[in-house]
């Protein structure tokens, strides 16, 4: 993940308080849960990148012999296969 768990915790912060002090939602909560709540949706979506990243990895090593890697670009073969995936699933990154 490209970003500081503490980034996150400042972001989701600033979202709740925008949100409640905007008047744009009622939370009759504590404020701390829903920036949890916040939080894990951050993270989770930025893990997507990091999931993906690790699948073409795999799929990239699973499908090439030794000495294919070492005839082969691997920075452009990754990026091939990155694209191909997420537009399949529909991705946003």
């Amino acid at each position: 993940m490209r970003i500081q768990a503490e980034l996150i915790d400042r972001i989701a912060n600033k979202i709740v308080t925008a949100l409640i002090d905007g008047d744009y939602i009622v939370w009759e909560e504590r404020p701390e849960k829903l920036e949890a709540i916040v939080n894990e949706i951050i993270t989770a979506d930025l893990m997507v990148e990091d999931d993906l990243n690790d699948e073409v990895r795999q799929l990239i090593d699973a499908r090439t012999k030794e000495y294919e890697r070492d005839l082969m670009d691997y920075g452009r073969v990754f990026q091939m296969v990155k694209t191909k995936l997420v537009r399949e699933r529909g991705l946003i990154l």
